[in-house]
């Protein structure tokens, strides 16, 4: 029989402690296809990969770092604040990811800017919601922890980002949102050829009634990941869609929640 060399062992351990937390040969994190001295300490977080050059452009000194699967990257200057803007692509996983990978960066601080579907006649299309908090409608946070947990959001980022929108007298309400990992059927719409399970056809009511302002799909793994990993975060939405109205308008707002997160990391506040 012959003999396994110690080596071989050794070698095979390097090589599961690799991929157990996969970089490249130049240090770089898997996905994300960045290392850390492409960050700062805050990154801001869309879904829409097509969102962050728009981003960028509120940026001093923006330079595009990568572009991979879902996740597009810029970097700049707020102030003498490093940014750096990131898609996280649609829902939890991708979303999950994401911070994973730039927590392990160092990135301190994490923003969601994105869009979202009200649910409430007070907040229109073109308005802005910033989320204190997240009903965890999502099948990846009870890999990290159970649902009892809450998924919140950091209170001063969450005040600076309301009090950045009021002075720019933009429209904006405070709340909680619904994170799901559906858009169709899973935020109380029909599916295909009118399927309808039975308790979307009451989502949208009982959301309604515990005071829920509106449904997107990845603050709740932002907001229960970065309490978990002592990470600051926060949240702001513009309204593209109202599902009491039945309005409808893409990019609505979308400036808006990028203006007034700009502004609030220039003034400190973030």
């Amino acid at each position: 029989m012959a003999h396994v060399k110690r080596g071989n062992t050794s070698a095979a351990h390097k090589m599961r402690s690799v991929a157990a937390a996969p970089i490249d040969d130049s240090g770089k994190v898997y996905h994300l296809g960045l290392g850390k001295g492409d960050v700062g300490d805050i990154a801001l977080m869309p879904g829409d990969p097509g969102r962050v050059p728009r981003i960028a452009e509120f940026f001093d000194r923006s330079k595009e770092l990568n572009a991979h699967r879902e996740y597009c990257s810029y970097a700049g200057y707020v102030g003498k604040k490093r940014i750096i803007a990131i898609s996280t692509g649609i829902g939890a996983p991708s979303t999950a990811i994401a911070i994973e990978e730039l927590a392990r960066l160092g990135v301190k601080t994490m923003i969601r800017i994105g869009t979202c579907g009200s649910i409430t006649k007070d907040a229109g299309v073109g308005s802005l919601i910033v989320a204190d908090s997240a009903v965890r409608l999502d099948g990846t946070t009870p890999h990290y922890i159970m649902k009892e947990y809450p998924a919140a959001g950091t209170p001063e980022i969450t005040i600076a980002l309301k009090e950045s929108a009021i002075a720019l007298k933009k429209d904006v309400t405070v709340g909680t949102t619904a994170s799901s990992d559906s858009f169709y059927v899973g935020q109380g719409r029909s599916g295909f050829n009118g399927y309808a399970p039975s308790n979307s056809l009451t989502l949208i009511k009982t959301l309604q009634d515990a005071k829920v302002k509106c449904f997107e799909m990845e603050a709740s793994t932002l907001f229960t990941l970065g309490r978990i990993y002592d990470i600051r975060t926060g949240a702001i939405f513009a309204v593209i869609a109202n599902r009491v109205t039945n309005e409808f308008m893409v990019n609505a707002g979308v400036d808006d929640a990028i203006n007034a997160t700009i502004n609030a990391i220039r003034d400190g506040g973030i």
